[in-house]
């Protein structure tokens, strides 16, 4: 069977280069890096390393680096931290987060009585800034404004420096999910106005497992996981040297390649685009999928135009076709209900109608995507 994947925002493959850099660990430098025997300080140098070339690649101090398990775990240390150790009172998002975000951010309202404040969403999926700015008008909480820098669904972009210029002004911390961003796009978060991020190496084909969370200077955080003095004391824990290592080696690699590769994934999906458009009749693209200036090259989010009961059977057809997507986040691919991001900006009409999120990689070529577009013309005319 032919098998197609286009699920790259769920993860990516790892590439060559980054296997055969976490094997070497894994063969040479097994040592705990915690230790201060040769060992121990061997498998420390090869973090440190990864810390320093990841920290120059997004112009930060490496002391500001702190790495993780993934994007989840940055997500909570940096939102649960933030409320026990800076004050925060009250968090500033948006309906249409990760879960790994919203979930958190319910928690700390039912136990710790935080104020939580939604920002509008417009009809685009992109979210309403002038809405922002009044709900920042209120300065008499501590504020954190917590807003994903790509969504993992439909791909908007965030305006970053604008909500950066609208948080400093109104005195509140920002911190930006870049699980989607960082090792497609330059990200400076150094002159960002990003005060916290999330990120997940595999993303970027990196290894699962692995990640950081961005936590700027001096702005007194404390750790969420205890115990030895792992991560500057931030996050307790035998670091895995070999998934650091594969992330560094990931990291190097996709801004190595950047422009490249971008080149290729926006032509893949702008043919997916015309193909589509060509040959499905009643396709539609949701939120701003279609606008290179407003959603990322790496995704789209379609819409098909199919009745109720053979909607049903659209993932399912997919995947006996050997094509791998989804139709949503992976983390609520078992979910029966409408996805919570579409929810947020589509009508109950709209929301009727099945959708597919497919998702590309420098590895996608034009005849899987001409295959993809032909699995679902047959199916939609059948």
């Amino acid at each position: 069977m032919k098998t197609v994947y286009l699920d790259s925002a769920a993860t990516t493959q790892l590439r060559p280069e980054v296997v055969a850099a976490m094997t070497a660990v894994l063969a040479d430098s097994f040592g705990n890096p915690s230790s201060t025997h040769h060992s121990g300080r061997a498998s420390k140098s090869l973090i440190e390393k990864a810390r320093k070339d990841i920290a120059k690649q997004l112009n930060v101090h490496p002391g500001e680096i702190i790495f993780t398990s993934g994007g989840t775990e940055a997500d909570n240390l940096i939102l649960q931290s933030c409320v026990r150790d800076l004050g925060v009172e009250r968090i500033i998002s948006s309906p249409i987060e990760h879960h790994a975000v919203l979930h958190t951010i319910e928690e700390l309202e039912q136990d710790r009585g935080i104020q939580a404040d939604w920002v509008r969403i417009k009809k685009c999926s992109n979210i309403d800034y002038d809405h922002l700015a009044e709900l920042l008008e209120d300065r008499s909480k501590t504020t954190l404004v917590s807003l994903m820098h790509i969504n993992n669904e439909v791909g908007t972009k965030l305006d970053v420096d604008r909500v950066s210029e609208l948080a400093r002004n109104a005195g509140a911390y920002f911190h930006s999910d870049t699980v989607q961003s960082i090792g497609h796009y330059e990200v400076d978060l150094g002159n960002s106005g990003i005060d916290f991020a999330a990120v997940a190496a595999h993303k970027f084909h990196g290894p699962k497992g692995a990640g950081f969370a961005y936590i700027r200077k001096e702005t007194g955080l404390k750790p969420l996981i205890f115990g030895g003095a792992q991560e500057r004391g931030m996050r307790a824990g035998t670091e895995a040297t070999h998934n650091i290592v594969g992330m560094a080696k990931a990291m190097e690699i996709a801004y190595a390649n950047l422009e490249t590769e971008r080149a290729h994934i926006q032509g893949i999906k702008d043919h997916f685009i015309k193909q589509l458009k060509a040959n499905v009749p009643g396709v539609s693209f949701n939120g701003s999928c279609e606008d290179p200036t407003k959603s990322t090259y790496t995704l789209l989010n379609v819409c098909l135009p199919l009745p109720p009961q053979k909607a049903l059977m659209l993932l399912f057809q997919m995947d006996l076709k050997g094509i791998a997507c989804s139709k949503g986040s992976a983390c609520q691919s078992g979910s029966s209900g409408a996805s919570h991001v579409l929810s947020a900006f589509l009508s109950e009409e709209d929301l009727k109608k099945p959708s597919l999120r497919f998702s590309f990689s420098a590895f996608t070529t034009k005849e899987e995507i001409d295959y993809v577009v032909d699995v679902l013309k047959e199916f939609v005319a059948s």
